[in-house]
């Protein structure tokens, strides 16, 4: 377990359940939901060497071979990478690194996470080494939708363009109009900075110039709004994502 003990924040990275930011209490209110069961649903984790789902779980690389991905979470496809499930190494303050298993053999991940005044920039690097296969990077925050006092969360975020989704639930590749909430769905061309709102007691802005965010409304106890590299089944899609990501997530009162 990583601690960061701050004036204003007291973070704690559990690296041993996907380096992810099991707990974030800002002025004495938890911001993160707490295991519900399932590596998927809880902390704030970085996705990578993908980030969303892949059809089938099926990833081919430059030389033509095609590999198969763990299909645990969401079968028939592979979710989320292999970072959120894997045990990391602590490499610095907040730092942590990960040796990513077959078929990406040889290819690290990175992450970096700190607090800046009443802001925390999380970042996430890939190096591919000798892997030849697509990658594209992901974060992945779970808001609690109910703190301890004030409204519930409530999401500001307007984008020009979502990914149609088909029947399987992953993405189509052809770009619509977005669509009204709930979404499980990728957008593109957002305007102005996506935020999180807990009326009368806090609202996080979210900094990051990803050209595709993931949100997620269709759950009860949390909400999630994910910058991304690229969207869920890049491959697939024809879509090529940055090694690197960085997100600010600016807090402060509603």
């Amino acid at each position: 377990m990583q601690f960061i003990d701050d004036a204003e924040f007291q973070i704690n990275i559990d690296l041993d359940q996907g380096a992810r930011i099991a707990s974030l209490i800002w002025r004495d209110m938890q911001f993160t939901l707490p295991f519900r069961g399932t590596p998927v649903n809880y902390g704030w984790y970085g996705m990578g060497p993908w980030a969303g789902r892949i059809r089938d779980g099926l990833i081919t690389g430059e030389n033509g071979h095609t590999h198969q991905l763990p299909q645990i979470f969401d079968p028939p496809h592979a979710l989320h990478g292999f970072g959120f499930t894997s045990s990391w190494q602590e490499i610095g303050p907040g730092r942590s690194l990960l040796h990513l298993p077959a078929p990406y053999g040889g290819a690290t991940l990175e992450q970096t996470i700190e607090v800046l005044d009443d802001a925390i920039r999380w970042s996430l690097e890939y190096e591919p080494g000798d892997c030849d296969l697509p990658a594209w990077l992901g974060l992945h925050p779970w808001f609690a939708r109910d703190l301890d006092r004030g409204g519930s969360a409530e999401l500001e975020f307007k984008a020009n363009k979502m990914l149609q989704r088909g029947s399987d639930g992953l993405p189509t590749g052809e770009l619509v109009k977005p669509s009204t909430e709930p979404w499980d769905d990728a957008f593109t061309e957002i305007q102005g900075t996506p935020a999180i709102v807990w009326e009368d007691v806090a609202r996080i802005d979210i900094e990051c110039d990803a050209p595709w965010w993931v949100v997620y409304s269709e759950d009860a106890e949390g909400i999630c709004v994910e910058p991304q590299t690229a969207p869920p089944d890049a491959a697939n899609l024809g879509i090529t994502g940055e090694h690197y990501i960085e997100a600010l997530f600016v807090f402060s009162e509603a």
